[in-house]
């Protein structure tokens, strides 16, 4: 079981006052960063695709789920601001729910992969490589049983 924690792409500039950054949508690069996720994970066989309900993180995993024939799982244990907590057992249930040879993604924002990385981290999986929270970028989280035992970066361009 393999699950892919996306950060969303590159959108457009943030408005701390803004009571609807939620609906700020992916830039042009974005959108092309997008695009290769799905090629990245083209031969993968992914099985779900999770992601925040803000319109960047799904707009991030659309053109992966267009291609496998699989509805975006909006969830709101992926949103910005949610208690890391809340985030972790969605992962651990999304991993119980796998079979052996199947992958998942989860798309969500910059405060929430960081925790769930070094969250993984402390309870032993091994980073490999090196890491980083860039947009659009993915951390491949190799699991054995319930235990995520690897995590893996890589930085998606956005041009």
């Amino acid at each position: 079981m393999t699950i892919h924690l996306i950060r969303h792409g590159k959108a457009g500039a943030r408005h701390e006052s803004d009571p609807l950054d939620d609906r700020r949508h992916l830039s042009g690069s974005g959108r092309r960063q997008a695009g290769r996720i799905a090629e990245m994970l083209a031969g993968q066989p992914i099985v779900r695709i999770l992601s925040s309900s803000a319109d960047r993180c799904v707009e991030t995993v659309t053109p992966l789920a267009e291609t496998r024939g699989l509805a975006v799982e909006v969830h709101p244990h992926l949103f910005e601001g949610v208690d890391i907590d809340r985030t972790w057992a969605l992962l651990e249930s999304v991993i119980a729910s796998l079979g052996d040879d199947d992958h998942a993604v989860l798309c969500s924002h910059g405060d929430i992969i960081p925790d769930l990385v070094r969250r993984a981290q402390g309870r032993g999986a091994e980073i490999t490589g090196p890491s980083g929270w860039t947009k659009g970028s993915v951390w491949t989280l190799e699991t054995f049983g319930p235990e995520v035992v690897r995590a893996t970066h890589t930085a998606v361009p956005s041009d």
